[in-house]
């Protein structure tokens, strides 16, 4: 059950959307037992963001968040692979972009937890 949200301080164009989702749902197997077939993705654009207190350079952040346990070399992994992505679609630079996760047990879906 894995959650991508993402803010970006650029505008995305109905393409880049897709292509993202698509390439959103390649990379979430670098993450063991994580396919696209559980994963929700949301993109959130033209988000009013600062970094160092500019606002001049298109910034990202994004959090994965998945069901169960951590694996860090998987996140490692999966960090250049999210750099990739939003670098060649929204023209992020990676020292301007955060990348969090989150794994918990604590999940709800279809009427009650896991």
């Amino acid at each position: 059950m894995p959650f991508i949200e993402s803010k970006i301080s650029v505008k995305s164009t109905p393409e880049q959307q897709k292509t993202l989702k698509e390439r959103l749902g390649q990379a979430i197997s670098i993450i063991p037992g994580k396919s696209e077939s559980w994963l929700m993705v949301d993109l959130q654009d033209e988000q009013k963001m600062y970094f160092r207190g500019d606002d001049s350079k298109p910034l990202a952040f994004i959090c994965v968040n998945i069901y169960g346990s951590s694996d860090p070399d998987a996140f490692t992994r999966m960090t250049a692979e999210l750099t990739k992505i939003y670098g060649e679609l929204f023209n992020v630079s990676a020292d301007h972009m955060y990348v969090k996760y989150a794994a918990s047990t604590d999940w709800g879906w279809n009427g009650s937890n896991f």
